[in-house]
């Protein structure tokens, strides 16, 4: 047995990018209207956005009295989710609650 060791040495880069990119996150917003009423958006905004009774509340009297809330702010693809997850919920319970995001 010889000493045919081939001596392979890899230069190995310690460099890091520290430029990465968040996603964009992205507001979902419930609108007022004249017909869902006030403890719907509670029980939305508890079951689909995962608030406290007390913070469901204060978005819901937002809604109420400036027309329009913050429900959260998500990336992309779980804002869309959340504003399917309204909709279907308001169809489904015969109100017209009105959800859309938009970019933070």
């Amino acid at each position: 047995m010889g000493s045919d060791r081939t001596d392979t040495r890899e230069k190995i880069s310690t460099r890091t990018d520290n430029d990465v990119d968040e996603p964009p996150m992205y507001k979902v917003l419930l609108h007022n209207d004249d017909y869902t009423t006030m403890e719907f958006v509670i029980d939305i905004l508890v079951y689909v956005f995962k608030k406290t009774a007390e913070e469901a509340i204060q978005i819901m009297l937002a809604v109420h009295n400036n027309g329009i809330g913050t429900c959260g702010v998500y990336p992309l693809e779980i804002a869309e989710t959340k504003v399917d997850m309204v909709k279907h919920l308001s169809e489904e319970n015969g109100f017209p609650l009105k959800c859309t995001l938009e970019k933070d």
